[in-house]
């Protein structure tokens, strides 16, 4: 399995234009199914977007030596994919909990849970026609 090293050297913008932004969200829009078995098609697999609040983002930034953010994607029972959000240290490790530990209400570790397109979606933008 390859692992990434820590991130030493300087990182080129991980910006994209507007441009670029749409022709991909199009590009996954027209194709995505098509990647899918045919079984699997139809079924709301990949969605479009996925929506989380401001919260989820600040608490895993304020975490001690957080210093990355991982987007990790995960499948529920009914085989929907969604994102999985962590924070990492600069030596590229995740930041997470102890296994098997109790998840208290405002530990807030590990992101997930936000609002899928399909179903819950955005009003329309030029990402999302």
């Amino acid at each position: 399995m390859f692992h990434l090293s820590p991130i030493k050297q300087p990182i080129m913008s991980q910006f994209i234009s507007l441009d670029q932004a749409i022709a991909m969200t199009t590009l996954y829009r027209n194709e995505n199914e098509k990647i899918l078995a045919p079984e699997f098609q139809g079924k709301n697999i990949l969605c479009r977007s996925e929506t989380f609040d401001r919260e989820v983002f600040d608490t895993l930034l304020s975490k001690p030596d957080c210093k990355y953010i991982r987007i990790y994607y995960g499948m529920d029972e009914k085989l929907q994919v969604h994102a999985i959000i962590v924070a990492a240290n600069e030596e590229n490790e995740d930041i997470l909990p102890p296994k098997g530990g109790v998840q208290l209400p405002g530990d807030g570790d590990i992101g997930e849970n936000g609002r899928r397109c399909p179903d819950v979606c955005p009003p329309p933008s030029d990402l999302n026609p």
